[in-house]
């Protein structure tokens, strides 16, 4: 009885020890075809180099990504388009007031005054939300707030 159960034992041991190599060797096959080495120091040395180049193309592709985020700053961002009437009591609102901004609020103001005698255009540049040469209407100042 004691020489059957020792064999169940030995059995189930040699059964375990079976799925242990089975896995590794599958593992290892899988590396040696992957790398093609044949020796693990030389995987090792491969897979080590690999992360290497990896972590120089990660910080590579940060500094881009740094340089398109500082660009960003400056590209056309925010636009509003505010329609208004500027004659109080005669027209419609066909008059309009078109801002352009970047992330600073910083751009371009269009104001289309629409009169009898026919269209003007009126540009003025803005930095920092505010008229840079020249000073913003209402309209324009409005145009500004819902840009953002």
């Amino acid at each position: 009885m004691i020489v059957y159960g020792a064999l169940t034992i030995f059995f189930i041991w040699c059964a375990i020890l079976s799925v242990i190599i089975y896995s590794t060797r599958k593992h290892y096959l899988k590396l040696v075809s992957k790398t093609g080495k044949e020796r693990i120091d030389e995987i090792l040395d491969q897979i080590l180099s690999n992360e290497g180049k990896k972590k120089e193309e990660v910080k590579r592709l940060g500094m881009v990504l740094a340089r398109l985020e500082e660009k960003e700053q400056f590209h056309l961002q925010k636009t509003a388009l505010l329609r208004f009437n500027p004659f109080e009591r005669t027209g419609g609102e066909q008059s309009f007031v078109l801002a352009l901004l970047d992330k600073k609020n910083s751009g371009l103001v269009v104001n289309f005054i629409y009169t009898r005698d026919g269209l003007r255009a009126y540009a003025k540049r803005v930095k920092n939300g505010e008229g840079e040469e020249y000073q913003l209407s209402r309209e324009e100042k409005q145009a500004i707030e819902q840009s953002k």
